[in-house]
């Protein structure tokens, strides 16, 4: 059972102060906060992709390089890529030279994206939305699977036998499929028999479990060993000394944050009853102290099959000291208990 950490790094205003800190502080945090993940001993962390004012990390990878020379064992993933309005050139160009600082440590999670603002940016129609997907998968594939591509599509020039480099130290290059919850997406990553990830970040996270049968049903037909296969998630969540620190600390700025995208997607208010029942134990919050959030990760582990559980934290802006004591209460405390419990359990099945 892997355990890790993913960020968007968010910039958006304090929640009491109004304050705003720049993207450039952010991102020197976001950096400690993975060393720090790395020296507690957790197993991977994830930098989302996007191009917005709130978020800081256009470039993942980047990101991820700061940090590669100042850890030793931690995987470093992007959370996602997108792909739909990258060039998968570019992206495995530089996810390879991640590998190579890293010496082997790097992943790349696929995703199509849940925000727009790459499109129009990068001269993309959002009535190609799957279709760029699909093409740009499978180019992306092409590289981790040759070092000479030739290849064509649609939507970018023809590569006519032509080398890409750097070439990565683990061949080959990890690529994860991202997934919202989505049958045909899930049943896509099962196919062609590449590691998947689900956004758990609503509902109760049982009902996942049929998607996650369905891509191992998906990957067996199609020949693949699904033993070895991961499945991991990425969940928002919060760790602090109790339960009530935990929801007091972190209510606020999720709110804020939800209640944004809210707006721009024609939700409904997000309020305390609404993020209380989310952190009950059928809940998809992960908010609490080490016991309460271990005891979830558990039963995520026995009644969906997810093998990497990956916290997201902060939803919107937190205190940078906050959210290094919540790694280090996962890496420390929450972790031990998972491994621990999980290795007993499995060892009995």
């Amino acid at each position: 059972m892997e355990i890790g950490i993913s960020t968007f790094v968010e910039t958006t205003p304090d929640v009491k102060t109004g304050e705003v800190i720049s993207h450039a502080q952010r991102l020197r945090e976001v950096v400690e906060e993975i060393v720090l993940a790395d020296q507690v001993g957790l197993d991977v962390f994830g930098v989302g992709e996007h191009h917005r004012k709130d978020y800081a990390a256009s470039s993942p990878a980047v990101v991820l390089a700061a940090a590669a020379s100042r850890t030793k064992r931690i995987r470093l993933t992007s959370a996602v890529t997108v792909l739909s309005s990258a060039d998968p050139v570019r992206v495995f160009q530089d996810f390879a030279t991640l590998d190579g600082i890293s010496n082997g440590r790097a992943e790349i999670m696929a995703g199509r994206g849940s925000f727009i603002e790459s499109f129009p940016l990068f001269g993309y129609d959002l009535r190609d939305y799957d279709a760029l997907f699909d093409e740009k998968l499978d180019l992306l594939l092409t590289l981790q699977k040759s070092e000479v591509v030739s290849w064509s599509g649609k939507h970018r020039p023809a590569i006519n036998n032509l080398g890409v480099y750097p070439r990565p130290v683990q061949e080959p290059l990890p690529v994860w499929i991202g997934s919202g919850g989505n049958s045909q997406s899930v049943i896509r990553a099962g196919l062609l028999g590449l590691p998947l990830v689900l956004a758990i970040i609503g509902g109760r996270p049982v009902q996942f479990a049929p998607l996650v049968q369905l891509y191992k049903q998906a990957a067996a037909q199609a020949g693949h060993d699904v033993s070895k296969l991961p499945v991991a998630s990425h969940s928002h969540g919060f760790i602090a000394e109790d339960n009530e620190t935990a929801a007091s600390k972190f209510f606020p700025p999720t709110q804020q944050a939800m209640n944004v995208i809210g707006r721009e997607r024609g939700w409904g208010h997000y309020d305390r009853a609404a993020f209380d029942a989310a952190r009950s134990f059928e809940g998809a919050l992960y908010v609490g102290d080490p016991q309460t959030v271990a005891q979830k990760i558990i039963h995520l582990r026995k009644k969906v099959g997810i093998t990497r559980f990956m916290l997201h934290v902060p939803v919107g802006s937190m205190p940078h000291v906050d959210v290094m004591k919540a790694i280090e209460l996962l890496g420390k405390e929450v972790a031990p208990i998972v491994r621990e419990e999980i290795s007993a359990w499995e060892d009995v099945q």
